[in-house]
């Protein structure tokens, strides 16, 4: 759950101006199970509602990132080896980093299959190099560094391409507070996420939409201010304003239907929130009065977008091995 600076870890951006991003990680988890098996290399993906085996590996839009986390990490084991189990608890185009979150799973899995290990900086990156290099998906860097690291972050990306992750330290009450203030809203609508990022990449090479993004860096200085603090009188006005910058950001990253869902969440309490990942769909973020926030829950229902239940968690990527298979 990215609260602002969303677009500042784009390379095209934080490679000139240096990037920094605020979020956390929910309880909404990425399953991946890997199996020893001789002589198979199969995937079940109860997601997209597969059971097959392997043969060929290269990028046909089934299982891409099974096979490209194979490809990089063990191609001596292509031809056999192995059942995977793969689950996600948010749907795909969430906005919600699902896709880097399995693959930070796979990566997990496998090192634990090959006996490897790796520290969080090296998995973040390689599911990274993954994604926005094998496959050619693009993004940014902050949803990798988010499943592997967990919990709130606040994230720096150098101008040289090092990453820094801070961990905030954040008391259970104020984390309890804010979940009573926030509502994670489905609206259901059709993201194409990559679209977004390339009119956003390609704004920038223009110097169209320089100031938004400077701006969402400037929010997620304040926000972590805010968040460590504990006081959160003004993190609904800075999701405000935000939203507001993140719409200049590129095309596509707002739409009548999203504005008119803000427009009637604020109508009836929400003092701010935003579309989470690069926009046009998925999750709509709000924060809300905690007295009014049944209020606000109740108008997005009633719209079609009904409220789902989360909360935080300090848990990132998390490795163990099934005591049947010890």
């Amino acid at each position: 759950m990215s609260f602002a600076g969303g677009g500042t870890d784009i390379s095209e951006y934080f490679s000139e101006y240096g990037g920094a991003v605020i979020n956390s990680t929910i309880n909404w988890y990425a399953h991946s199970h890997l199996t020893p098996a001789e002589g198979l290399l199969r995937v079940v993906s109860l997601d997209y509602g597969i059971d097959e085996k392997i043969e060929h590996f290269g990028y046909d839009g089934k299982n891409n990132l099974l096979k490209a986390t194979i490809n990089r990490m063990c191609k001596d084991k292509q031809n056999g080896g192995a059942e995977f189990f793969m689950h996600t608890d948010a749907p795909p185009g969430s906005g919600l980093g699902s896709s880097s979150a399995v693959v930070v799973s796979l990566i997990g899995v496998i090192n634990a299959w090959l006996g490897r290990t790796m520290d969080p900086y090296e998995v973040a990156e390689l599911a990274y190099e993954i994604e926005r290099n094998e496959l050619g998906i693009k993004g940014g860097l902050q949803d990798q560094f988010s499943a592997t690291f967990g919990g709130f972050n606040f994230i720096e990306f150098m101008r040289d391409g090092k990453v820094i992750v801070n961990p905030l330290r954040i008391n259970k009450d104020s984390i309890k507070e804010l979940e009573c203030h926030l509502s994670l809203c489905y609206i259901g609508f059709t993201r194409l996420s990559g679209g977004i990022i390339e009119r956003q990449i390609a704004d920038l090479k223009k110097g169209t939409n320089v100031d938004a993004l400077h701006e969402q860096k400037k929010l997620a200085t304040e926000m972590k201010n805010i968040l460590v603090k504990g006081n959160f009188d003004e993190l609904g006005d800075l999701l405000h304003v935000a939203w507001e910058s993140k719409k200049h950001m590129a095309s596509g990253i707002t739409s009548p239907e999203i504005d008119k869902l803000y427009e009637t969440a604020r109508r009836n309490g929400a003092i701010g929130g935003k579309i989470l990942g690069a926009g046009g769909g998925g999750y709509l973020l709000l924060f809300s009065d905690f007295r009014k926030k049944h209020e606000v829950d109740r108008a997005m229902r009633e719209m079609g977008a009904e409220a789902k239940a989360f909360s935080f968690t300090k848990e990132g990527l998390t490795v163990w091995r099934s005591k049947s298979e010890q």
